[in-house]
């Protein structure tokens, strides 16, 4: 369950728990015939756990600046499994710039929090943004995956385009702002994607306005399809998650293997596990475990239950997808 569009911690905390509670109502209805509506959120996510249509997860997107340990413990109890953080920049000089309302160092203690407490965490990233340029934007890219401070599980790569209800068209119009080219763009992209680790999944690389919206800057709906087809003419190859999906290419007769990378992340340990062919190229499945910064420590977890405690984060298969119960031994 994909909850997308404005800060969700923003929302009203009791109409967070409704529709949180509809939802999983819906999917137990799905299948069956409605039932009464006045149960609890907890009864309502227990009796989910044997129904057909079943929530195995739970996204929601917010700023870095609403998360702290009253706000996760909130969102642990909702079902949240990963949050989607608003980070745009890695620097404070263009967050300030663009009036976003929170610093780099509030995406970082974001970060921690959230990995101690097991989600998943895919930060959106805005290239192009004012206050920034091409040089900066790929030693952005480059810096997330060499400081433990960051090390985002999945990413969304939103660059930054001219729309006429924003302040950004102001700017525009008074010539103070110049999108890339498609050009400059997608050199860009491709140099981004060369360095994504083995363990991070681009979720998107275009944000889905209508080109008819877009008063200057890209407005290619197909740009990863591109950036796949130039950077397989030249030879190169994205490593991340969802380039390596095995999908259709699933044989039983393939030798898999199993791989473990070990990387510091947010003063804990993450050790990322993963079953694939074995020039890499073809990913079945993914473990993401956690060992907490407070293990680390002689601070208690804000989180009891945590304490001193290793957590899988996310485990995850790719092929085929067959329904609940049953087999394909074809």
């Amino acid at each position: 369950l994909i909850i997308i569009g404005g800060t969700w911690s923003h929302l009203p905390y009791k109409y967070q728990s409704y529709f949180i509670k509809r939802c999983f109502e819906s999917a137990d209805e799905f299948y069956h015939k409605p039932r009464l509506r006045n149960l609890s959120l907890k009864t309502a996510q227990k009796k989910n756990e044997g129904t057909k249509c079943r929530v195995i997860g739970i996204t929601i997107e917010t700023r870095p600046d609403f998360i702290n340990e009253k706000e996760i413990i909130r969102l642990r109890n909702l079902g949240v499994t990963r949050v989607e953080l608003g980070v745009q920049s890695i620097y404070d000089d263009v967050l300030k710039k663009n009036i976003r309302g929170h610093t780099i160092e509030t995406t970082k203690k974001a970060t921690q929090l959230l990995k101690d407490a097991g989600f998943k965490i895919c930060y959106h990233l805005m290239p192009n943004l004012p206050g920034s340029n091409l040089k900066r934007d790929e030693k952005m890219f480059e810096e997330i995956f060499r400081n433990s401070d960051f090390q985002p599980d999945l990413l969304k790569i939103y660059p930054c385009v001219v729309l006429k209800e924003s302040a950004l068209y102001n700017v525009w119009r008074q010539k103070k702002y110049k999108p890339y080219t498609n050009r400059q763009l997608i050199n860009l992209l491709k140099k981004i994607k060369k360095i994504i680790p083995f363990y991070c999944r681009i979720q998107r690389l275009v944000r889905d306005i209508p080109s008819s919206s877009i008063i200057d800057g890209c407005k290619i709906s197909n740009l990863r399809q591109i950036i796949a087809a130039e950077m397989k003419k030249e030879g190169a190859e994205c490593r991340c998650i969802r380039c390596r999906e095995v999908r259709t290419e699933y044989s039983l007769e393939e030798k898999l293997f199993l791989f473990r990378q070990d990387y510091d992340a947010s003063d804990g340990k993450e050790i990322f596990l993963s079953f694939e062919d074995k020039k890499r190229k073809k990913l079945h499945s993914l473990l993401r475990l956690r060992i907490p910064s407070k293990v680390f420590s002689d601070e208690k977890h804000f989180m009891p239950v945590l304490d001193q405690s290793a957590i899988i984060r996310e485990v995850h298969t790719y092929g085929q997808m067959i329904p609940v119960n049953e087999k394909n031994i074809a």
